[in-house]
């Protein structure tokens, strides 16, 4: 066969294999293994590919002063490398200042190992884009680095992107005392922020009417693809971040290898999937002041007006430190999530509170199913091991008609040393249990409790041991 036989046959099998994992995020061959669906997905991706030409942002009048704003220099770099086909946008060694970066179709964002961008803290240098907070779409400040409908884009390299967030910008919108807070300044949570934004979706505003920007303090997200198609994010080092920080929104074919997050500012997730499939999510280390991973797909009316479930995510062999959970689905979830693979990770920390979670809640909705865990090494979790919680709440009452749905998780070969208060914490509703869980060669060393079980059904341990005593199933 030669190469172009072999590539004609590659793409075949991409569009057969694209087919199937279309059909629900269910792969329908002969093999009921949830890890031969994985391998299967993870063949289905495309790779980013470009051209060899490089356009250096010096060349374009950059300046690596860390003092001169050069978002200018970086737009006239990557609109000539579009133009030209595609390739490298290279920043090299030095500090550079800038606003927000938009990505182009065709160009990967190339940092070299010295290289840091340090994003201004000046909101005036975030212009108002389609965007997302919380799960809810609206028009707001551009994150730092942002596509919207691009294909073949990549952000990679060994260097910095320095967000710059401290308690003194970014974080004080938060409205935590922990993070500079004091009586007086404004927040994301003063009436007409927040509040406003979730009304709006509720009542059903179109979302080019919901605008925000300048005086409604809701922070932008670091790096979000939206809408956009076969992208890597690669090597790269995020530091303080303003929100959320690798954002893919309504997007396919995601590639984030080898990246390193290191940000404790609220709302700091590390990574959130969000109505996106064919995920993969490797080698990454997550240092987050919320969630290292969080799968989402949508809050409330927005996202049962979206309806796009998030799907086919895989993460294998990544580091979570601190965080609120290791690999968490929700809670913005409310169009659903299914087909989530998680491998080959270790978690750590006396401030990761647990490793695996699901939150979700009855004006949330959302049906969460197909979720695979396995050959976990888990040091230290301050709350519990496992979590399903159909009950989460925060910002005030969150109780609706929705009631989400919870089934299909399986964890194995995870070692614990420490759980906190639970091994285990599962709570559903009578009409809707927690439903089909596995645990099987799981070993938790140390917790306070074995479990906290409300209403579940088919809660199954397989050579499963707790504080060294065997753990029974449950079967109603």
């Amino acid at each position: 066969m030669n190469v172009f036989e072999s590539l004609k046959c590659n793409s075949i099998f991409l569009v057969i294999a694209s087919l199937f994992l279309s059909c629900g995020g269910k792969v329908t061959d002969a093999s009921n293994s949830p890890w031969e669906r994985m391998d299967l997905i993870v063949k289905s991706i495309p790779q980013t590919k470009f051209l060899e030409n490089s356009y250096n942002v010096i060349d374009y009048g950059a300046i690596a002063d860390g003092v001169t704003i050069n978002t200018v220099a970086f737009e006239k770099a990557i609109k000539a490398c579009a133009e030209n086909g595609g390739g490298k946008v290279i920043v090299p060694t030095g500090k550079f200042l800038t606003g927000a970066i938009h990505l182009e179709s065709n160009v990967n964002l190339h940092l070299e190992d010295d290289a840091e961008i340090l994003f201004s803290t000046n909101p005036k240098d975030y212009p108002i884009v389609h965007t997302s907070w919380e799960g809810t779409e609206l028009m707001n400040y551009s994150p730092l680095i942002y596509a919207k409908n691009k294909t073949n884009v990549a952000i990679t390299g060994k260097g910095t992107l320095n967000g710059q967030a401290n308690s003194a910008n970014w974080w004080v919108w938060s409205g935590g005392k922990s993070y500079g807070w004091e009586k007086g300044i404004p927040s994301q949570n003063d009436p007409a922020n927040r509040e406003v934004l979730v009304d709006m979706a509720e009542k059903g505003v179109q979302v080019e009417e919901r605008i925000f920007g300048e005086g409604r303090y809701l922070r932008p997200n670091f790096i979000e693809f939206f809408e956009c198609n076969t992208v890597l994010i690669k090597d790269v080092k995020v530091i303080n971040a303003p929100f959320w920080i690798l954002h893919p929104m309504k997007s396919n074919n995601i590639i984030i290898d080898g990246v390193t997050v290191n940000s404790h500012g609220p709302n700091n997730d590390g990574c959130d999937p969000e109505y996106s499939q064919n995920v993969i999510i490797k080698n990454c280390i997550f240092n987050t002041g919320d969630d290292c991973i969080a799968i989402k797909s949508g809050r409330d009316a927005d996202g049962r007006r979206v309806a796009l479930p998030s799907k086919n995510i895989i993460v294998q062999n990544c580091k979570m430190i601190d965080g609120h959970g290791g690999v968490v689905i929700g809670s913005e979830i409310s169009a659903g999530v299914n087909n989530v693979f998680v491998e080959n990770c270790i978690m750590d920390s006396p401030n990761l509170d647990r490793a695996i979670r699901i939150k979700t809640n009855s004006k949330r909705g959302g049906v969460i199913e197909d979720v695979y865990v396995r050959n976990l090494d888990v040091g230290t979790v301050k709350e519990c091991v496992l979590k399903l919680n159909m009950f989460y709440n925060v910002y005030g009452s969150q109780t609706g008609n929705f009631i989400p749905v919870i089934r299909n998780v399986i964890l194995e070969n995870v070692k614990v040393k420490k759980a906190g208060k639970y091994g285990v914490w599962a709570e559903g509703y009578k009409e809707s249990p927690v439903e089909n869980i596995v645990l099987k060669n799981v070993n938790i060393e140390k917790a306070d409790s074995i479990y906290l079980l409300k209403n579940v059904k088919n809660f199954n341990f397989i050579n499963t041991y707790i504080n060294g005593k065997k753990v029974e199933s449950i079967k109603n």
